[in-house]
């Protein structure tokens, strides 16, 4: 038993357990335009890792027999795969809820209103990174130019209707510069609001924060700086226990470009497949045993459970 599993059995006697799977996250790959300093993937333009449509359509034959309430699709950048149209077309056509995850840059690349167009027709939903709403701190972290070019992303899609209608999400997703926990949600989304609408007129479904994870790019910034302990030590005791029956970890599963199954996405960047009995791979996918599987942790997890928490979908509640 590791000090997070300890932990969390101060509060639940029999340890972290999945409670059904509502959301499936799926993985397209590496591959990523940017190379942001916080990824937790460590993703980049070198990467080579991508999902084949072998493993997309042994998904599509899960989807096809269980009804997820959304199926997530991240990466790197998702839009790099050149199988994401024809994946999200077929989950689509079986009806399914889908939301991509993009870093906004997409859209300014050659075919990015094509791309627009084919989002907005089917109603994706858009989970959009804008790690600030000031430019100097958005370069900082994900590259010199990153922040206009995503401010002009946000028009067009703003243009489309993203943001603006109810059918058409675009929600931004923050996380902080640094080695500090998010500050509370509601009053930065009033602040991302004022400062976006004022500054360029554009607008956004609602705003989610994210923790930074001790793990890839930003672990070896904090080693790098010598705060990596420290850090650590501020996730622990800034542990929360009313988060604990929001965690993603509860209530979904991450499925990675080559089809090995993980409890989250910070597992999955770890190499921390499902374990306990659960099947590892998308090939003997077990609806049943997965959603009561025992849930795989590590020192990280505490990035989850610290202050008002966080998960893909942004504070699981109010801080401790």
């Amino acid at each position: 038993m590791n000090d997070f599993d300890r932990k969390v059995s101060e509060y639940l006697a029999e340890g972290l357990v999945c409670e059904g799977i509502r959301i499936l996250q799926l993985n397209l790959g590496r591959t990523c335009n940017l190379a942001c300093s916080h990824c937790h993937l460590e993703c980049s333009p070198q990467r080579r890792e991508i999902m084949g449509r072998d493993v997309m359509d042994r998904i599509l034959a899960v989807t096809e027999n269980h009804r997820f309430e959304l199926v997530d699709i991240t990466g790197g950048s998702p839009e790099m795969n050149p199988g994401l149209r024809p994946f999200v077309e077929a989950l689509r056509s079986q009806g399914r809820p889908v939301q991509v995850r993009t870093n906004l840059t997409s859209f300014l690349q050659p075919g990015g209103d094509d791309l627009l167009s084919f989002f907005r027709d089917r109603q994706i939903s858009l989970v959009a990174s804008l790690p600030c709403y000031l430019e100097e701190n958005v370069d900082a972290q994900r590259g010199a130019g990153v922040y206009k070019r995503s401010i002009e992303a946000i028009r067009r899609l703003n243009e489309a209707g993203y943001g603006r209608e109810g059918a058409l999400v675009l929600n931004l997703a923050f996380n902080p510069g640094g080695p500090a926990l998010p500050p509370d949600q509601s009053i930065l989304e009033g602040a991302f609001r004022d400062e976006l609408g004022r500054r360029f007129g554009i607008s956004f479904s609602r705003l989610v924060v994210l923790a930074n994870m001790p793990i890839g790019r930003f672990r070896r910034r904090l080693e790098k700086e010598g705060g990596l302990e420290e850090y650590r030590t501020l996730l622990r005791e800034a542990f929360n226990p009313a988060t604990l029956a929001g965690l993603m970890c509860r209530h979904q599963a991450c499925i990675d470009w080559d089809g090995t199954v993980y409890d989250c996405d910070f597992n999955l960047a770890l190499g921390m497949a499902v374990n306990h009995g659960a099947p590892r791979r998308i090939e003997g996918f077990d609806l049943d045993r997965l959603s009561r599987r025992q849930v795989v942790t590590a020192e990280h997890c505490f990035g989850c459970t610290a202050g008002a928490g966080s998960s893909c979908a942004g504070a699981l509640t109010c801080a401790a």
